[in-house]
């Protein structure tokens, strides 16, 4: 019999479905490689926006306008591993309310979830928020199941610049219905410091159960009004990650990038639209 031989795209993409998908089933759902760019904003004040409280629920308490984003990232630069995230966000009298959706994977094998999101602040000193997650995974002919959890954050602004924060995802030990495999619990405690308008600096350290300790931290710094820069590194796969921004009127897009040391580049692409025009900094 002839054999077809294999080409390079289609065994680094076995190698990752078979590394990286049993791990991520019974740990934390599948996370952009770039999910530190996206959630950079969560310990500020000048440069949060609509996907901060993805990293941070508490993040959600400081939104002072309706808006939404949309982002999506072409993992390792293949179509299989590609993933899409979306985020709204409601500022409401009584307190925030968000959503965010997110979705990875092909036909063949996926994942998804759905956050619904609540914060609020309790006085001028510390926010809190709390999110509600449906998680699911899906391999056609084979096998899919669901979970249920939530996360919890808060923020304590030490400073009008200085800012400093907890967030626990999935303390209860959610599982999987149908398999049981349980989704692990992750610990992060985060810092930023917002030197001026034009410059933003974080960093957090994340504890993973069963996983060592690792850092991402990140920098932001505005060139000119409306244009902006991101970079940082997150230490548990040495993968660095970068992007610039844009924005004008309501809008704001991003054009993003991450770089696994043996897997390659990741590169994304991030949209925002708010009800009102951006701040001068490019956040909300």
């Amino acid at each position: 019999m002839k054999t077809v031989p294999l080409s390079k795209p289609l065994l680094t993409l076995s190698a990752l479905l078979f590394i990286v998908v049993p791990t991520s089933i019974a740990q934390t759902f599948r996370e952009p490689l770039s999910a530190s760019y996206t959630g950079l904003g969560s310990y500020s004040t000048k440069q949060n926006d609509v996907f901060s409280f993805r990293n941070n629920q508490a993040a959600l308490a400081q939104a002072k306008n309706t808006a939404a984003g949309v982002y999506g990232e072409r993992k390792f630069l293949l179509t299989a591993t590609s993933l899409y995230a979306a985020a709204i966000q409601v500022p409401a009298s009584m307190g925030n309310f968000g959503i965010n959706l997110v979705y990875a994977g092909f036909k063949n094998y996926n994942e998804y979830q759905l956050g619904l999101t609540y914060a609020r602040s309790l006085g001028s000193l510390v926010d809190i928020g709390i999110q509600f997650n449906y998680h699911g995974y899906r391999v056609p002919a084979y096998n899919s199941s669901n979970a249920v959890n939530f996360e919890i954050g808060a923020i304590i602004h030490l400073t009008e610049q200085l800012h400093t924060g907890v967030h626990v995802y999935n303390p209860m030990g959610g599982k999987f219905a149908k398999t049981g495999e349980q989704l692990a619990a992750v610990y992060k405690a985060g810092i930023g410091y917002d030197a001026s308008d034009k410059f933003f600096v974080s960093a957090e350290v994340v504890k993973v159960k069963e996983q060592p300790v690792h850092v991402n931290a990140g920098v932001q710094y505005q060139f000119v009004k409306q244009f902006f820069a991101r970079a940082g590194i997150s230490t548990a796969s040495s993968a660095a990650y970068g992007g610039v921004g844009i924005g004008w009127k309501n809008l704001r897009l991003d054009i993003t990038g991450s770089y696994h040391p043996q897997l390659g580049w990741s590169p994304g692409l991030l949209l925002i639209i708010m009800k009102s025009p951006p701040a001068p900094h490019g956040g909300f």
